[in-house]
């Protein structure tokens, strides 16, 4: 089943059981690949669609910061809910381990020395990882193995 046809179902899913959270969790997703699909000119496969789902996760995280420093508890459980909901749309996350194990390999592939080769090993990482871990995670990591 694609990423595609799954949103659709949860969509319907959610309209039935009357879950407005979801709902519109699911609306925004959609309304964000409905926009991509029309600037693109194309109807989005799932790996752009799990891009789309990424950026929103990532917009969702900075937000649940912003509102934690502004103190506004009720903003960051709405914002910490929304990205429960995204991330199950997601591929299986990695763990921290996981994704260590899979930069060392990467480094060694690329047969990258310092810090100055991190472009070159994030470039060849994002595609393995691309929806599985969050790229400011991912970039700690490179840059902590680089150095």
């Amino acid at each position: 089943m694609s990423l595609r046809e799954r949103l659709n179902d949860e969509l319907k899913l959610s309209m039935k059981s009357k879950d407005e959270l979801k709902l519109s969790v699911i609306r925004m997703i959609r309304s964000s690949m409905k926009n991509r699909e029309i600037d693109l000119k194309h109807e989005l496969d799932d790996r752009e669609i799990i891009e789309i789902i990424s950026t929103l996760c990532k917009q969702r995280r900075e937000s649940i910061r912003l509102f934690g420093e502004a103190s506004r508890q009720d903003l960051v459980d709405k914002e910490e809910k929304e990205l429960a909901l995204l991330l199950e749309f997601l591929p299986q996350q990695l763990t921290r381990e996981e994704l260590e194990d899979l930069v060392m390999k990467t480094i060694a592939e690329c047969g990258a020395q310092g810090n100055k080769d991190m472009g070159r090993v994030m470039k060849a990482l994002q595609p393995g990882v691309a929806g599985r871990a969050d790229g400011k995670l991912v970039s700690e990591v490179v840059k902590e193995k680089l150095a």
